[in-house]
């Protein structure tokens, strides 16, 4: 069933060449001094083994390159341990990698260098492998209440100063506006308003668009398996964006809908006739399951679903990376890369004993980080996927790409003009991509 899946995915994505034109690219690229501390048996791993991502322009096939050997004479890295560690756990030898972990956590620190901050939560997630514990850990870092203050306090500042978080929200919200911008009645609907970050710079657009205001309505989904806050917490989440609305002058309407995602039906989102309908899902589809986990594939029947309610436009914000269906260790190192990229960001924003900083890895990045590297089958819950893939799945679902505007896209630059020149925009297939370096973090798109 995994090699069909496999083979399925492989045709969904192959906007590339053949696999040998790829493995020639591979084999004559430059040797990155950096990628070659990773070992030779992740290079054939993931030029044979895994699913092709041919829309990541960062995937594993051109990031591990490498054939040099390291020596080993040298004084190894923490990311060099880090990869034996998991390639032993990968081979089953538990009582090897219990020992790597010992001496791994006498190397790293929450406090240090970007590449030992990672270390350490990455070694984390590898010992709640062992002891089976990563459910629990995932489960005991959800917040139990309603958003406290620290919580807000470090997604804001993860949003400030990694700010490719909030490029995805800002084309969203663009996408959105030029959408709606001559609808009198507008329905948004959102399967995970998370904190409703997003919706302060929305509902401060529509009330400052010329001539009369729309009058709004937005409906969220209040999951009780959310991940970000309690049953309940969204309905204050919603008095918040209705006084602000209320500020502002913007006929607004909020309603929390009580329900499981996977189980809400049309006739519960309460649709009125005149209404454009908009459909938001800003890092939430990836918590979806899909047909590699269960055979009630979850994750496209929501799309379904959402394609009955003949929306005018649904906008998609994702991180890009496949944590999805490729095989522990390929989906260790997928996770190592991604994430070094992102501690790196920090690294040029805040200084390394700033309690700002510790709180937003502690808070908003390392429970992703023990979830994928910790946990399988229906108890890994971040399974995020490529560009490639989420284009498949929406065109597979009816959906036609609406790319983004010049005014959008234009836009987006010059904030990012704003920030260090090492953040990056690129426009793919229909979707933009926002990046440190050469990296891909989030993808945005939007489709009709």
């Amino acid at each position: 069933m995994r090699l069909k899946l496999q083979e399925l995915e492989r045709a969904l994505l192959d906007d590339n060449d053949d696999e040998e034109d790829i493995f020639a690219t591979v084999q004559s690229m430059e040797i990155d001094p950096d990628i070659a501390e990773w070992a030779d048996p992740v290079q054939n791993m993931l030029l044979h083994d895994s699913p092709k991502e041919s829309s990541s322009s960062d995937s594993n096939l051109s990031s591990i390159s490498s054939t040099k050997e390291v020596s080993n004479s040298s004084p190894r890295t923490p990311k060099q341990l880090l990869y034996e560690c998991a390639r032993a756990l990968s081979e089953g030898n538990k009582e090897e990698a219990s020992s790597m972990i010992n001496n791994l956590r006498l190397i790293v620190s929450i406090q240090g260098d970007p590449s030992q901050r990672i270390a350490a939560y990455m070694v984390e997630g590898l010992a709640a492998r062992i002891a089976s514990s990563g459910k629990c850990i995932y489960q005991a870092l959800r917040c139990k209440e309603p958003p406290s203050s620290d919580r807000l306090a470090a997604m804001q500042i993860l949003f400030e100063v990694c700010p490719c978080f909030k490029y995805g929200f800002i084309a969203a919200n663009g996408a959105i506006s030029e959408a709606v911008k001559d609808d009198k009645k507008v329905h948004i609907i959102d399967f995970d308003i998370n904190q409703g970050s997003q919706y302060i710079t929305l509902i401060q657009t529509l009330a400052s668009r010329p001539g009369k205001p729309p009058h709004v309505r937005l409906t969220g989904v209040d999951d009780p398996e959310s991940v970000q806050r309690s049953v309940g917490g969204l309905n204050i989440i919603g008095q918040r964006l209705e006084k602000l609305a209320e500020v502002l002058g913007l006929p607004f309407e909020f309603r929390a809908v009580s329900s499981r995602t996977s189980i809400v039906t049309p006739s519960m989102l309460q649709c009125r006739p005149g209404e454009a309908i908009v459909v938001n899902f800003a890092f939430q589809l990836h918590h979806m399951c899909d047909e590699s986990v269960s055979t009630v594939n979850e994750r496209d029947g929501l799309l379904r679903m959402v394609k009955s309610l003949n929306p005018k436009l649904v906008t998609l914000v994702e991180q890009d990376m496949n944590t999805n269906t490729t095989p522990f260790l390929p989906r260790f190192v997928e996770a190592y890369n991604y994430y070094s990229a992102v501690f790196d960001s920090l690294d040029a924003t805040l200084p390394r004993d700033s309690q700002d900083r510790m709180n937003v890895e502690r808070q908003c990045l390392a429970r992703d980080i023990v979830n994928i590297v910790a946990c399988e089958g229906e108890d890994r819950i971040e399974r995020y996927e490529v560009a490639g893939k989420w284009r498949a799945r929406m065109m597979m679902a009816g959906f036609t790409s609406s790319p983004m505007s010049t005014n959008v896209v234009e836009a987006i630059r010059k904030l990012i003009e704003q920030y260090c020149d090492r953040y990056k925009i690129k426009e793919g297939i229909g979707a933009l991509h926002f990046g440190w370096e050469d990296k891909n973090l989030i993808v945005a798109s939007a489709w009709k």
